[in-house]
């Protein structure tokens, strides 16, 4: 058989042959029966519809597809032979469709293609008409249907993910056709290179602000490119007026079980841009109390204007819980500061399994709802004292059966080496609980050859005490601190120095992180990669032996 001839992807685009054209119906992924897709397309004989919403009778799962500015797929089928010798497991899977096109195009890529362009399908100057609008972002879809963990990530990395088309002006198309180059508004802004400020350099504030403004790309990429901004603009200041403790409110104070309390917190003056406001599922704040304590809580919905903390009264509580339990009451105002995100969601992987204990629902409880709301596959194992002691019931039961609770008063157990033996392929674990389930965590993940990477341990309680240290810090005049046995180094600095950050508190989120330059560390908490504790610490956990060296 025939080789086809080489394409240049690098040569400029003004006319291809449509090669091919595709649709699909939503069913159940290969591998992963509970997820729907419409991925499996099949070859349309004959001329198709174009509407305002793509081709005729083709269906999506609209999470991630489809819509106005997802109306068509476009992908170049050269990319596939290099990808089968890339990829010799999975090369019979990569052929026209594998990606789920619609289009099947053979010289238009990444590298040609700009956005904003806009196209005209067939000879008849009346016919269809198509804007490019955005680069796809493959989700974790791609990993399944080619078993290939991570895969969806590399095909941005190395801009072999096509992109998506609006319908300007609807007509039919056939494979045959001709696809012509009518206008092209942003000669400099080709797929490829938007993809390397998306992905790759995603903190050039320049390049950020003018992929904001422009109107012809979709505002699911143009929203990232927008959002950057916002951040970086109350990054700016935030540094002009830090610290900046924002007073909230007590709107609602609600029992949930008889150790749980739920509170609402609105924000005295709310953070008027919306993109700034915004929060994603996973993130902690940080409470000033009145009692002059301060404590980090996770988050269990809301944004930066209003949200909902949980908080069990612990029996060792110094302080913090017995003061918001006991003290705290509707119409308070109380101080918070550094409302962080905690963890990148690992949306590359298939399957998200959560387990959790008591109060460490909150952690996960956001986030479970989040991806499964947008068609992931979700398993909450969620462990009680007994059935009287869940809170937010009506949410709990929302998720239906993605969840397994383990009722400690009829004799159910949460076994974590069953659930960990028993996960699906592509799968990232999560735990979150009392100090006992993380060590079982911990112990049987690494028994199984689970990867640091497909796990995480989100702690609500820290042991931070441990025998007295002292602290150089080389980039401040090689001052000296003294930390006592139950003194954290990050008490100590934020007692000296201003500009020390900090979030959780516990060893989760890696907001403190400073430099380790020399000497000798004992590593808690779970934020760092093993390949970084040489160079790092955790300074709200982590005590040093004798003298260390640090930089912040």
């Amino acid at each position: 058989m025939a080789q086809p001839p080489a394409v240049d992807l690098w040569a400029p685009f003004i006319t291809d042959t449509l090669l091919e054209v595709r649709t699909g119906k939503m069913k159940p992924m290969r591998g992963l029966d509970t997820v729907q897709s419409g991925i499996d397309k099949l070859r349309c004989e004959g001329p198709v519809k174009v509407t305002s919403t793509g081709i005729d009778e083709d269906e999506h799962d609209y999470t991630f597809h489809g819509g106005p500015e997802k109306a068509i797929h476009g992908f170049c089928s050269t990319h596939y032979a290099a990808l089968q010798k890339e990829y010799p497991s999975a090369a019979q899977d990569f052929k026209p469709g594998g990606f789920g096109e619609n289009f099947v195009t053979a010289h238009m890529n990444e590298r040609n293609v700009c956005i904003g362009d806009v196209m005209a399908v067939g000879d008849d100057v009346s016919g269809t008409l198509l804007q490019v609008s955005l680069p796809r972002q493959p989700c974790f879809k791609l990993n399944t249907r080619f078993q290939l963990k991570d895969f969806a990530v590399t095909t941005w990395k190395t801009s072999r993910t096509g992109w998506y088309y609006r319908v300007l002006r609807p007509g039919k198309v056939q494979a045959g056709d001709t696809i012509r180059l009518v206008e092209r508004r942003h000669p400099k802004w080709t797929i490829e290179r938007i993809q390397e400020y998306l992905h790759r350099k995603t903190d050039d504030e320049a390049m950020n602000a003018e992929l904001a403004a422009i109107e012809e790309l979709g505002p699911e990429s143009r929203g990232q490119f927008k959002s950057r901004v916002a951040k970086a603009e109350a990054k700016a200041r935030k540094a002009l007026n830090a610290p900046n403790w924002r007073n909230f409110k007590v709107a609602e104070k609600t029992r949930q079980t008889p150790r749980i309390v739920s509170f609402v917190l609105e924000a005295v003056e709310p953070i008027a841009d919306e993109d700034e406001a915004e929060l994603m599922p996973g993130a902690h704040a940080k409470v000033k109390l009145g009692n002059g304590l301060v404590r980090a809580y996770s988050i269990v919905d809301g944004d930066k204007n209003k949200f909902q903390l949980g908080i069990s009264l612990e029996p060792s509580s110094r302080g913090g819980s017995k003061y918001m339990h006991e003290t705290v009451e509707v119409g308070d105002v109380i101080q918070v500061v550094a409302i962080t995100e905690a963890i990148e969601l690992p949306l590359a992987a298939s399957n998200h399994i959560f387990v959790a204990a008591g109060i460490g629902l909150t952690a996960f409880l956001s986030m479970a709802e989040f991806l499964k709301r947008i068609n992931y596959s979700v398993v909450l194992h969620y462990a009680v004292r007994s059935a009287e002691e869940v809170p937010f019931r009506d949410r709990i039961e929302k998720l239906g059966d993605s969840v397994v609770l383990y009722d400690k008063s009829t004799g159910q157990r949460l076994d974590i080496r069953g659930v960990v033996g028993g996960m699906k392929w592509n799968s990232h674990l999560y735990f979150c609980g009392p100090k006992r389930l993380m060590e079982e965590a911990a112990r049987e993940t690494k028994i199984l050859g689970i990867l640091d990477k497909e796990v995480h341990f989100e702690a609500f309680e820290a042991d931070i005490s441990g025998d007295p240290f002292e602290a150089v810090v080389a980039n401040k005049g090689n001052k000296i601190l003294k930390i006592g046995e139950e003194e954290t180094l990050l008490e100590i600095l934020q007692a000296h120095f201003e500009d020390v950050a900090s979030s959780c508190s516990v060893g989760n989120c890696g907001t403190c992180k400073i430099g380790l330059k020399e000497g000798r560390v004992d590593h808690r908490g779970t934020a760092l990669a093993e390949d970084e504790k040489e160079i790092s610490m955790l300074a709200c956990v982590s005590r040093g032996t004798g003298c260390i060296t640090i930089e912040i």
